[in-house]
């Protein structure tokens, strides 16, 4: 949503601003510059990325419209589903586990949770690190290290939408130049028509420089950070998750393993110890 007021303050702004002028808004209007910018952008982007990169584009904006699908009640869910995945280990063993962590979809464990069981890439992430621990991994540091590679390769496709929105962002102005020359080249070649033809085209050629740094810094560059941003925000969901098992594997309490996962999150995220303490008081047990 505040992607969409920022866009449209950066709209108003610009063109109410030069209205407001005194300018012409139907000098603006150049539909064969909005081609050259835009077609020439779009080809390149397609030129310059894999397949998977473009397929997950579209679900990319898509998600840094809507902001972070995290808030603080969703980490408050997931630091109650840790304190029951530990509180279970530790009563009942880590085989008290499989039968969870091998039917995720099915686990009456996981159901309690609706919003961690909605995230196919967090159930795996939490149940793939569960079932070494079930197979007799023991050791914290090894399995911190195999987490870190993991996020890291996560992040790193995650942040590729990202980057290649802020490279067609970084070309946008090039690209208005290209349209702007092309304009001026057409513009000598009515070089005897009278000065108010000639104004008109040369008007139509700069709005191509217009349009290609405007569209840049205006749009699609901040698409590009809010899409990075999205990513971040919810890379911290993961990281929850890694601090608690990181602190269950080292034998801690889980109300202390959940402490651990808790200090990892965002401030503005992050739920009060009192307020991670009465929601697990209200746990039914498993």
């Amino acid at each position: 949503m505040l992607l969409i007021i920022g866009f449209v303050v950066v709209l108003v702004c610009v063109i109410g601003g030069y209205a407001l002028a005194g300018g012409h808004l139907e000098v603006l209007w150049q539909p064969y510059e909005f081609l050259i910018i835009f077609g020439a952008a779009i080809g390149a982007y397609v030129i310059g990325n894999p397949t998977t990169v473009l397929k997950k584009t579209g679900g990319a904006v898509v998600s840094a419209i809507k902001g972070p699908r995290y808030n603080k009640a969703a980490f408050l869910e997931l630091l109650s589903l840790l304190y029951s995945v530990f509180k279970l280990a530790k009563t009942k063993g880590m085989l008290a586990l499989e039968q969870h962590v091998e039917n995720p979809h099915d686990s009456t464990l996981f159901h309690q949770f609706p919003i961690f069981a909605k995230d196919h890439h967090a159930v795996t992430f939490l149940c793939d690190y569960l079932r070494l621990m079930t197979l007799g991994t023991e050791n914290s540091y090894e399995m911190e290290a195999l987490i870190d590679i993991e996020l890291e390769t996560h992040a790193q496709e995650e942040h590729e939408v990202s980057h290649a929105i802020q490279n067609m962002a970084d070309g946008m102005p090039a690209l208005g130049i290209v349209a702007a020359v092309l304009g001026v080249i057409h513009t000598m070649g009515a070089i005897t028509e009278p000065p108010e033809v000639l104004g008109h085209l040369i008007g139509g050629a700069l709005v191509g420089t217009f349009v290609g740094v405007w569209t840049s810094y205006g749009f699609i560059a901040p698409i590009s950070n809010a899409i990075r941003s999205t990513h971040d925000s919810e890379m911290r969901y993961l990281h929850c998750i890694k601090s608690g098992l990181l602190a269950h594997l080292q034998g801690y309490p889980p109300a202390v393993s959940v402490e651990f996962a808790r200090k990892a999150l965002q401030t503005h995220v992050r739920p009060t110890f009192y307020e991670v303490e009465e929601a697990t008081q209200k746990l039914q047990p498993v």
